[in-house]
C-alpha cells in the first residue's frame, strides 16, 4: 500500500449517499448496495481475510465478495472441506438414495434471522430446492418429550384445549406446572444481579420439577447444554426482561408484553419499504420449518460455488492460521497472519498482511492464535460441548409408535431409562418428507453433550451405533437391525453460553477495539448457536465493515447502546 492511498484510507470513511433501493432486489443486495464504496481504487486496497469455512464463514466472504467486487477476499479453512457443521451425506442404499444429515437438518423461518436467511437462499436462486414442513403437519403438530418411560406429547398446533389439561393433571413430566404458574405472578422480583442460569431462573419462578423435566428437555436439543450452567440473560432474554419490566414471566405473557432490539430496527425499515415476497418465500415464510431437496448442506454448497466462481474470492483450504497480530503498514493499522498449509515443512512461513480479518472460528480458537498472547484471553471462557450423532435407515416405513418431529429427553430421566446418556431423536422420516428417493423409517439419535463433559475418551463408531439402537429398542421397540448406519462425532460443535456470557462479551468488544476495526468476530461462539444466528451475524458483520464502520467489532450488541427495550402491546 503506497503511502497517498494509504493517506487516503483512514478507515473512518464517510458513506455515499443512498439512493432508492430497487424493489425486485433481495435484502442485502439493496441493504449493502446502497453504502458500499463506489472508489475503485479504494475498494482495490481491501485485502481480507476470513477465518473459518464454515457457514458463518462462507456466508461473510459471500456478502464482501458481492458487494466489494474490487477488494481481495482470503477463505481459510483448516480442513479439507467447506460447510463446517453443515454435513448432508447421500447414502445409497441398494433400492435409492437417502439423506443424513450430520449437523442441523431443518430451519425455522422466524422472523428476523431466519427471514435474513431466506434473503439470502433467494439471492442464491435455491427456492426451488427448498423442502416445506408445514404447520398442519404431523412433524409440526407432534412433539414429545420421553418420560418417565413413555413419550409423552406437547402441547402445540392441534391440541384440544380438552387434551391438554387432561395431560397436565396426568402425565408426571407436568408436575407442579399449573399450580407453579399460578402462584408465580407473586413471586417476588430477583434482586441486584447480572445474570443465573437457566435452571436456577426456573426454579425460584417456577419449581424444579418444571427445569428439570420441561425446561431441560428443551435446552437438550438446542444447546445439548446443562440448565444450570447455561445463562438465562443470553438464552432466554425475555423470560429475564419480563420479571424485571412486568415483574413477573406469566404476566410477561399474559400483558402482551414484547422484547424488541435496536439492532432490528434497520431490518424491519427494509422489508417494510421492499415488495411483497414472492409466493415461494411466502409459503416459507409461513411454514413451520423447511430444508433442502438434498440436506442442509446444499446452502453451504451453493455459497461455495459462488465463491468458486468469484474473480476476487481465493479460497484456501487445509491451512491453519497460527498467529495474527495487529501492525502498522505505512502508519496505517493491518493484520499480520501466519498460515501453515496442511505438509507445509517450512519452519517458518512468511506473514501475510491484511487490512481485515473476520474471525469465524470459535473464541478459543480466536484466542489461541492471537498476539500478543491472552490478549483476548475473555473469549476463550466459552466452552463447548461434544455431540455424537448416529443416523439410522430401516427399509420398513412404519416402525415408529407415533408420528411426530421426535422426542427429547430431559435431566430428570432416570437413568435405567439413559444410561447411554442421549439427548433426543429425531424422526427424519417425518421431519423432512421427499428428502428421500425410497419410503422408509429414518431417525438420528444425538448422543452425549454436557453428559459427556467428564468423560475422557468418547465410544468409537461401533459402540456408538450400538447404543443409538438400544435407545430405539428401550424407548420405540424397534428392535430390527438398520440398512444404513452413519455415526459422526462432532466434537466442540456446540457453544455453551453460560452464566455470565453476555458480561464476558461486552468485555470482549473491548478487548477487539484495540483493533481498530481490523479485526471482527461472526460465528456460534457469540451471538447465537442456530443457521440462522450464524448467517445473521455474517451478514451485519459484513455490513460494518463495508460501511467503514471501525467502532464495529461483532460484538457491539452487548453494548448499553443495544439493550433489548420490552413493550406492551395496547388494544
Amino acid at each position: 500500500m503506497n503511502k497517498a492511498l494509504a493517506q487516503r484510507w483512514r478507515w473512518r470513511r464517510r458513506l455515499v449517499r443512498l439512493r432508492p433501493a430497487c424493489r425486485h432486489d433481495t435484502l442485502q443486495q439493496r441493504t449493502l448496495a446502497t453504502s458500499h464504496l463506489n472508489d475503485e481504487s479504494t475498494q482495490a486496497s481491501l485485502n481480507v481475510a476470513v477465518l473459518g469455512g464454515g457457514i458463518t464463514g462462507l456466508a461473510s466472504a459471500y456478502y464482501l465478495a458481492q458487494q466489494l467486487p474490487k477488494a481481495h477476499i482470503t477463505l481459510f479453512e483448516g480442513t479439507s472441506r467447506l460447510g463446517g457443521w453443515l454435513h448432508s451425506k447421500q447414502i445409497d442404499v441398494g433400492t435409492g438414495n437417502i439423506v443424513f444429515e450430520q449437523g442441523p437438518r431443518t430451519l425455522r423461518p422466524s422472523r428476523p434471522n431466519g427471514w435474513v436467511t431466506l434473503d439470502l437462499i433467494r439471492d442464491l436462486a435455491l427456492e426451488d430446492q427448498v423442502l416445506m414442513t408445514s404447520k398442519e403437519s404431523v412433524a409440526a403438530q407432534n412433539r414429545f418429550i420421553y418420560f418417565p418411560d413413555h413419550l409423552v406429547r406437547l402441547p402445540g398446533p392441534g391440541s384440544s384445549l380438552l387434551n391438554v389439561l387432561f395431560s397436565v393433571f396426568t402425565e408426571p413430566l407436568y408436575k407442579n406446572m399449573l399450580s407453579a404458574s399460578l402462584t408465580e405472578i407473586f413471586k417476588p422480583v430477583r434482586g441486584n444481579f447480572d445474570d443465573e442460569s437457566i435452571g436456577s431462573f426456573i426454579s425460584r419462578r417456577y419449581r424444579s420439577s418444571l427445569a428439570d423435566n420441561l425446561v431441560s428437555a428443551g435446552i437438550h436439543g438446542i444447546y445439548a447444554g446443562d440448565i444450570y450452567q447455561l445463562s438465562i440473560r443470553s438464552i432466554m432474554p425475555f423470560l429475564w426482561a419480563a420479571e424485571e419490566t412486568a415483574k413477573s414471566v406469566t404476566a410477561g405473557f399474559a400483558g402482551g408484553w414484547t422484547l424488541h432490539w435496536p439492532q432490528d430496527t434497520g431490518l424491519d425499515a427494509e422489508w417494510a419499504k421492499a415488495a411483497p415476497p414472492s409466493d415461494t418465500i411466502q409459503a416459507i415464510r409461513n411454514s413451520s420449518v423447511f430444508t433442502f431437496r438434498k440436506g442442509i448442506g446444499q446452502l453451504a454448497g451453493r455459497l461455495e460455488t459462488k465463491l468458486r466462481g468469484s474473480s476476487n474470492v481465493t479460497t484456501r483450504l487445509l491451512t491453519k492460521v497460527e498467529e495474527l497480530q495487529l501492525e502498522q503498514v505505512d502508519g496505517v493499522p493491518s493484520i499480520s497472519l501466519v498460515a501453515r498449509s496442511d505438509g507445509e515443512v517450512t519452519c517458518q512461513p512468511e506473514k501475510e498482511s491484511f487490512t481485515h480479518v473476520i474471525s469465524t472460528i470459535s473464541g478459543k480458537a480466536l484466542n489461541n492464535i492471537v498476539r500478543p498472547e491472552s490478549s483476548l484471553s475473555i473469549l476463550s471462557l466459552t466452552p463447548s460441548v461434544t455431540v455424537m450423532v448416529v443416523n439410522l435407515y430401516y427399509s420398513n416405513p412404519s416402525l415408529l409408535p407415533a408420528r411426530g418431529f421426535g422426542y427429547l429427553l430431559p435431566r430428570s430421566l432416570a437413568f435405567d431409562q439413559n444410561p447411554e446418556r442421549a439427548l433426543g431423536v429425531v424422526f427424519d422420516s417425518d421431519a423432512t418428507i421427499g428428502q428421500d428417493e425410497i419410503p422408509g423409517t429414518k431417525v438420528t439419535v444425538m448422543l452425549g453433550g454436557h453428559w459427556w463433559d467428564e468423560w475422557v475418551a468418547y465410544p468409537d463408531e461401533e459402540q456408538g451405533a450400538s447404543m443409538a439402537k438400544a435407545i430405539l429398542q428401550r424407548h420405540l421397540g424397534i428392535s430390527g437391525e438398520p440398512q444404513a448406519v452413519h455415526v459422526g462425532l462432532q466434537r466442540n460443535c456446540i457453544p455453551q453460553y453460560t452464566v455470565g456470557h453476555h458480561s464476558r462479551m461486552a468485555q470482549a468488544h473491548e478487548a477487539l477495539k484495540r483493533f481498530n476495526g481490523r479485526l471482527r468476530v461472526a460465528g456460534n461462539s457469540y451471538t447465537g448457536v442456530g443457521l440462522n444466528d450464524c448467517v445473521r451475524s455474517a451478514r451485519e458483520t459484513a455490513m460494518g465493515l463495508v460501511e467503514g464502520q471501525d467502532e464495529k467489532t461483532g460484538l457491539e450488541i452487548f453494548t448499553k447502546d443495544y439493550t433489548p427495550v420490552m413493550r406492551q402491546k395496547k388494544d
